[in-house]
């Protein structure tokens, strides 16, 4: 015989360690346990067995609450016993009453754990209908998300007391935790289709309205835009290539045109380069200055006047940098939602993928971390509602295939450390540079492939997949429209994107070869370009 189930609170306390053992209402696992303040775990045990009981006497009762209740959800050991028989009844589309429940449990060899058949025919004579089951359910959920919470902050307060323990990993461990609670927890029910529909029309009507006729951001590409019809909220979209190929001269350059040309908020997350290097190089793409003359500061008079008169374009730009190394993907999620609250940030860019970790949980390997990465990303442009661009490495797979045309263009199979990343992702794109591995001005049919970059669109899921081709002016590490410029054998004209200056800037003579460094025939002006007239800090 079982006790009876309404035992005292104080009475329960009082047990001994043999009597808990043998009791129905002993706590299950850590986060059951009284607490400090000699307060009761949050529970309702008659609600658990008006559930079960409902369970065994309505044949659909299941269906309802099987998206709700897991066996974990239950205070109560042998409810959480009888739970899991249900359980697996259901998921072999088995009839669930109170004979198949008993014989399930005989099964599992659990069925003393539960009370016996006794205590299985008492919860289904205790229940007349199963009409607010589901109410129920949600009641026992809400109550063990209560007692993992509490759980939770008890461990972390005591970690916190531990001065051994540095507490920027207590920090990202104690964020872990507790996402990976919200995540088994919260989920979010259908929706009926006539208010995404309406929605549709309204996204439809908007792109209708506008000069540019994109449902999505700009990206400043014409090609690419036309395409994809500008990235699109929600969107994951990952951009691969092996080194050198040009990833972060592409999304610098992208920032650069919607930040500045289009004036959308952009939050750029480099795990690999600096905020100065970031913006030394955003400097070259604007000013057309070769970076090593940027590093060595030996500028000629009328690179000063450019660089002067340019980099004011950058200034109040609504981009931001941050160049936190070895990022968490829970660090980045507090920071996009603290960046798409406080700024209005409309697209998120990282720099780049496999930089990246999961601290704060355990994995079997890299693979199943960075597959962990890439999903939450994706969870993660869901819940902002904004895209988020993250670059990728490819394997080395791309360097040992043939030398044709076709040998070197990477594939779907060449992203790097996981398939995952192939799945989460509603865009996968590569950037691929002929003239790198010809190491020739022209190709097999002696075309000149000078400056030609091959943006591959390779998985495109509400869309076309096609190739972009556009042009990588390497001395400035710019990517531009094909149409907008044309290499000549000494220098490259600058693109539209970058023309808008005032008439008073001396243009750069088509026959001037490029600068190389040296001695400045005059001393550099005493000028901070880093900040502009009136200004107390740069947007970066």
């Amino acid at each position: 015989m079982h006790q009876n189930k309404k035992t005292d609170t104080t009475m329960e306390f009082e047990l001994t360690k043999q009597q808990r053992r043998n009791s129905r209402q002993r706590p299950r696992h850590e986060s059951e346990i009284t607490s400090e303040y000699g307060k009761q775990q949050p529970q309702d045990l008659e609600i658990e067995e008006v559930v079960l009981g409902a369970l065994m006497l309505e044949r659909n009762a299941y269906s309802i609450v099987c998206d709700i209740l897991t066996p974990e959800s239950f205070y109560d050991n042998a409810n959480a016993k009888i739970y899991e028989a249900i359980q697996a009844l259901g998921a072999s589309q088995r009839p669930i009453d109170m004979l198949t429940v008993t014989e399930q449990l005989r099964n599992n060899g659990t069925l003393d754990e539960a009370g016996g058949p006794v205590r299985i025919s008492e919860l289904t004579s205790r229940v007349t209908s199963a009409a607010n089951v589901e109410y129920h359910a949600r009641i026992i959920a809400q109550k063990y998300l209560a007692r993992e919470l509490i759980s939770f902050s008890s461990q972390i307060g005591t970690l916190a007391f531990d001065e051994s323990i540095d507490v920027y990993d207590l920090m990202q461990e104690a964020e872990g935790k507790l996402f990976d609670i919200s995540r088994k927890t919260l989920k979010r029910d259908a929706t009926q289709i006539d208010p995404v529909i309406n929605e549709a029309i309204a996204k439809i009507q908007d792109a209708a309205n506008r000069d540019s006729g994109l449902s999505g951001l700009q990206t400043g590409f014409r090609a690419l835009d036309k395409i994809t019809s500008g990235w699109q909220n929600s969107d994951l979209i990952i951009i691969a290539a092996r080194p050198a190929m040009g990833k972060t001269a592409f999304v610098l350059s992208m920032a650069k045109n919607m930040a500045v040309d289009f004036n959308i908020p952009v939050a750029f997350f480099s795990l690999e380069m600096s905020n100065l290097q970031l913006v030394n190089r955003l400097i070259s793409n604007v000013c057309n200055l070769k970076s090593e003359t940027i590093k060595s500061g030996q500028l000629k008079p009328e690179e000063w006047d450019n660089l002067m008169t340019r980099v004011k374009r950058l200034y109040t730009a609504p981009l931001y940098v941050d160049d936190t190394p070895s990022l968490s993907i829970f660090e980045l999620q507090t920071k996009a939602r603290r960046l798409v609250s406080e700024h209005g940030v409309k697209i998120i860019i990282i720099d780049y993928l496999q930089l990246m970790n999961a601290s704060g949980m355990k994995y079997g390997s890299r693979e199943q971390e960075v597959s962990t990465i890439s999903r939450s990303l994706k969870q993660l442009a869901k819940e902002l509602n904004i895209p988020i661009i993250a670059l990728s490495q490819l394997n080395r797979s791309v360097e040992q295939r043939g030398d044709d045309r076709n040998g070197k263009r990477p594939q779907l199979s060449d992203l790097r450390e996981s398939g995952a990343i192939e799945q989460d992702a509603d865009i996968v794109c590569f950037i691929h540079r002929p003239e790198y591995y010809t190491k020739s001005s022209e190709n097999a049919e002696g075309k000149d492939i000078r400056g030609v970059s091959e943006f591959i669109i390779a998985k495109h899921r509400s869309g076309a997949v096609d190739d972009v081709q556009l042009r990588f002016v390497a001395q400035y590490a710019r990517f531009e429209n094909w149409d907008d410029s044309l290499i000549t054998t000494s220098n490259t004209v600058e693109s539209k994107m970058n023309s808008e200056e005032p008439t008073d800037i001396p243009p750069m003579p088509d026959s001037a070869p490029p600068f190389i460094g040296g001695a400045s025939s005059q001393p550099a002006p005493n000028v901070d370009f880093l900040q502009g007239p009136g200004e107390e800090s740069t947007p970066f």
